[in-house]
């Protein structure tokens, strides 16, 4: 049985742990003794509890986030419920900032604030010496990348065929973003790119499946980018998916263009628009040139194969129902693959609760802390955007319906406003977005665009069934069989 235990629950299965492979990686003498066990949020917290506590732990080592801190809280308390000797330690970007703790940090023993890759070690030697630290937070000094152990061969041969493999040549952000943790430390540090491309080479011989890059700012050292894209043009020989979170308007022509040419790998980029109002960009320390970056996301859309996922924010300090409205309208007509439009959070720690007065800012106290209004924003709007953000993501991201959304735009020039009043329609019609059928949601796109917008029922009846092949489907729906023959 492990001594130690590292622990947490992930958002999805398919979510493979970073954190806890890098601890593991740099557990030292003390490997052999730890073992990672790794949980996700659609678990009950008492069958994850009886599952470590099987294990007979000393020391459990939990990752906290602010997808699964309701759910941690339980774990801990039920886990001290039936065993209170056993050392619980805390970390995580939940857990990371003293003067604005959750909850759950009570019932544990520690908790290690910032990059704990090796300070977890020294903790739990001490503690299985019968040293125990008299202070219970810890705050763990940033590592020298070039010192710390490589997490990669710690993924599983089922991992790399089945999950996401998350994987970083870089840390930190050297940008001022209020609404994000990077903000706090603008710290950039690079890992030795040789030693990272070695790792690379071998989840690439392994047969590595999904690759996400968690690099907050992949493209930030233009020289350093355009060597990892080289390096995966020239090792590829699998069809593999990648993932790179980029800086829209630093990105250059011939870093495009070379992720494009790689043959054997399918390449998203993941563009943080959040906003495009200026003086909104400046008021949040957002340093952004936004015609550079609509420029370079037109040249992705139109000229290469890359996917292209932007985010937008709503709810940000100065910003109204209009504003957003024309940063999203100017994003959808470009149209790139995925637009996420996402609702501000107060992460634990972030510099954006210091607008909270001038804009009345309420937020929900339980996370993942989304704004719930503002001055310029009532509850309503938000409320609205929620769902247009859910029906956007089943009818008008992935390329799902774009046909037919193509026709709920139809002689519009305000898409946003087009796609709210479908999702005003939709909202009275079935009440919530979950768990509608793709048949049942073909044929109420159907019935809202030939009954409220009055388009001809076999106009829309082609894009439906365009839309339908376009995703896989060799047959119509019922409803579709009298146009589609």
């Amino acid at each position: 049985m492990p001594d130690i235990i590292l622990t947490t629950l992930n958002a999805k299965y398919i979510h493979a742990s970073l954190g806890l492979r890098y601890l593991f990686a740099n557990m030292g003498k003390l490997q052999d003794r730890t073992k990672i066990i790794e949980f996700d949020i659609n678990q009950r917290s008492i069958d994850i509890a009886e599952l470590i506590l099987n294990q007979s732990p000393k020391i459990i080592g939990i990752g906290v986030y602010v997808w699964n801190v309701a759910l941690v809280t339980e774990l801990v308390e039920i886990i001290k419920a039936i065993n209170p000797n056993v050392c619980i330690i805390l970390g995580g970007p939940e857990v990371s900032y003293f003067d604005d703790l959750p909850n759950v940090v009570e019932k544990a023993d520690f908790v290690i604030a910032g990059e704990a890759d090796t300070e977890f070690a020294l903790l739990c030697e001490r503690i299985l010496l019968g040293q125990r630290p008299l202070t219970k937070l810890i705050k763990a000094e940033q590592p020298a990348l070039d010192s710390l152990n490589l997490p990669y061969k710690y993924y599983t041969d089922s991992d790399l065929e089945h999950r996401v493999i998350y994987v970083e040549s870089s840390r930190g952000c050297p940008f001022g973003c209020e609404f994000c943790l990077s903000a706090i430390d603008r710290n950039l540090r690079f890992f030795p790119l040789e030693k990272f491309l070695v790792e690379l080479k071998g989840l690439i011989n392994r047969g590595v499946r999904t690759i996400k890059f968690v690099d907050r700012t992949f493209n930030i050292q233009g020289s350093a980018a355009l060597k990892v894209l080289q390096f995966l043009k020239e090792n590829l020989d699998r069809p593999v998916f990648i993932h790179f979170e980029v800086i829209p308007d630093r990105l250059t022509i011939e870093q495009i263009e070379l992720a494009a040419s790689l043959p054997m790998a399918t390449i998203q980029f993941e563009a943080g628009i959040q906003t495009l109002n200026e003086e909104v960009c400046a008021r949040i320390g957002r340093n952004q040139n936004s015609e550079k970056a609509l420029d370079n996301l037109k040249y992705i859309v139109n000229k290469t194969n890359i996917l292209l996922h932007a985010d937008l924010i709503a709810g940000l300090p100065g910003e109204n129902l209009a504003s957003f409205a024309e940063s999203f309208n100017k994003l959808a007509e470009i149209w790139p693959h995925d637009i996420q439009v996402g609702i501000l959070k107060r992460l634990r720690g972030a510099l954006i609760k210091r607008h909270s007065v001038d804009f009345s800012m309420v937020f929900n106290p339980g996370p993942p802390y989304q704004i719930l209004k503002n001055n310029l924003m009532s509850f309503e709007d938000l409320q609205r955007i929620q769902r247009f953000a859910r029906l956007w993501d089943l009818v008008g991201n992935h390329s799902r319906f774009r046909n037919a959304t193509g026709l709920i735009f139809l002689n519009s020039t305000d898409k946003f406003g087009s796609f709210m009043d479908f999702t005003d329609w939709m909202h009275r019609k079935v009440g919530r977005f979950y768990g509608i059928a793709l048949h049942r949601l073909a044929g109420l796109i159907m019935e809202y665009l030939t009954k409220e917008k009055s388009i001809c029922s076999t106009v829309v009846a082609d894009a439906l069934w365009q839309d339908y092949k376009a995703i896989g489907h060799s047959s119509p729906p019922p409803f579709l069989k009298d146009f589609v023959g």
